[in-house]
C-alpha cells in the first residue's frame, strides 16, 4: 500500500509520520518539499503530485490554522482549507484512493450544551470555519472513499500548546484570568494519528471482506469535556503537585467570560463533539481527555524540572 501524507509540519501530521509509516510505503509533503509538490496554495502542484504517486490512501493534515488571522485573509483561507481538498479529493476519485481529511467544532455555531453529533446543522461563526465547512463539502462532493475526521482543541508536546502557556504565565504572575464559557476535549496529536492510522486499516480491511465502512464525517475527540478555565487549573494542580515553583497556583486562576477576551474571529461556546460513531464504527475507546493531557503535563513537568 502506498500512502501520501500532507502536511507534515503541523502537530498531526508529524505524529502521523510515525503512525502510517508501519502501514505501507509512506510518501511526506509538506512546504519545502522539492521533487513534489506539499503547498495546498499551489493547486496544478498539488494535481500534479498525486499523479506521480499514484497513492492508495491520501492523508491530508494541512490546513490554515491561524484562526484570528483568517479573518483578514479569507481568500487564503479559502484556498487551503477548501479548494485544495477539493482538488485532492478529485484527484483521489480518478484513482479510486481513499481520501482522509481532518476538520473542526468550529464548522459548528456553539449554541446550546449538548455534544455536536456528525448529523447536526452546521453554522461556522468565523472565516476559518466556514473554509473548513467549505472543505468537508467539497471532499464529500468530489470523492466517493472518503473519510473526514472533525476534531477540537488539538494539542501536542512538540511545540506550542495552551499548557505550555498556562505554565510559563504562572511563572511570571500571581494570577491568571481564562475563559470559562467555551467548552470541549483537549485532544492529543499523537491519539488522532494513531486512530487514523486504526482506520485506514479498518476500510481496507472491510473492501477484502465485503463489509464495507462508510465513508463520511466522523467526530474523533477525547472522552470527556472541560472549560479552559477548568483546563487552566488542571494544568497548575499538576504542576503543584510535581513540585514546580510557580507564582500563580490553581485557586488563582480567575473565569471571565469571553467577551471579557475580545479575538477577532468568535469562537463557538460549545464545542462539545459526540464521539460514539466513530468508537462504534471502528471499534475503538477513545480515552477521557485527562489521560493525555497528563501524560503530556508529566512530560513537560520533567523537562522544566
Amino acid at each position: 500500500m502506498k500512502i501520501l501524507l500532507f502536511g507534515t509540519r503541523g502537530q498531526v501530521g508529524w505524529e502521523l509520520q510515525r503512525s502510517l509509516a508501519s502501514l505501507g510505503e509512506l510518501i511526506t509533503l509538506d512546504l519545502g518539499s522539492t521533487s513534489l509538490c506539499g503547498d495546498l496554495a499551489d493547486l496544478q502542484g498539488l494535481a500534479e503530485s498525486v499523479r506521480t504517486v499514484g497513492p492508495d490512501v491520501i492523508v491530508n493534515a494541512a490546513a490554515y490554522t491561524a484562526v484570528d488571522k483568517a479573518e483578514s485573509e479569507p481568500d487564503l483561507a479559502r484556498l487551503i482549507n477548501a479548494t485544495a481538498p477539493g482538488i485532492l479529493a478529485q484527484e483521489a476519485d480518478k484513482l479510486g484512493a481513499w481520501l482522509v481529511h481532518y476538520s473542526t467544532d468550529y464548522v459548528f455555531d456553539g449554541s446550546g450544551t449538548q455534544p455536536w453529533v456528525e448529523s447536526d446543522p452546521t453554522g461556522p461563526l468565523n472565516v476559518y470555519g466556514k473554509t473548513k465547512l467549505e472543505g468537508e463539502q467539497l471532499v464529500a462532493a468530489n470523492c466517493k472513499k472518503h473519510l473526514i475526521f472533525r476534531t477540537s482543541w488539538v494539542y501536542a508536546t512538540r511545540g506550542d500548546n495552551f499548557a505550555k502557556t498556562i505554565l510559563r504565565l504562572a511563572e511570571e504572575q500571581e494570577s491568571l484570568t481564562v475563559v470559562n464559557d467555551q467548552i470541549g476535549a483537549p485532544t492529543e496529536a499523537g491519539l488522532l494519528a494513531d486512530v487514523t492510522a486504526h482506520a485506514i486499516r479498518c476500510v481496507l480491511s472491510s473492501l477484502e471482506h465485503n463489509s464495507l465502512i462508510p465513508s463520511g464525517i466522523y467526530h474523533v475527540v477525547s472522552s470527556g469535556y472541560i472549560s479552559w478555565h477548568g483546563y487552566a487549573r488542571f494544568v497548575l494542580e499538576a504542576a503543584h503537585k510535581a513540585g514546580l515553583r510557580l507564582k500563580a497556583r490553581p485557586d488563582s486562576v480567575d473565569p471571565i467570560p469571553s467577551s471579557d477576551y475580545p479575538t477577532p474571529a468568535c469562537r463557538p461556546h460549545n464545542s462539545r463533539l459526540d464521539n460514539t460513531l466513530f468508537q462504534n464504527t471502528f471499534g475503538l475507546n477513545l480515552p477521557h481527555w485527562q489521560s493525555g493531557a497528563t501524560r503530556m503535563l508529566t512530560e513537560i513537568i520533567e523537562k522544566q524540572s
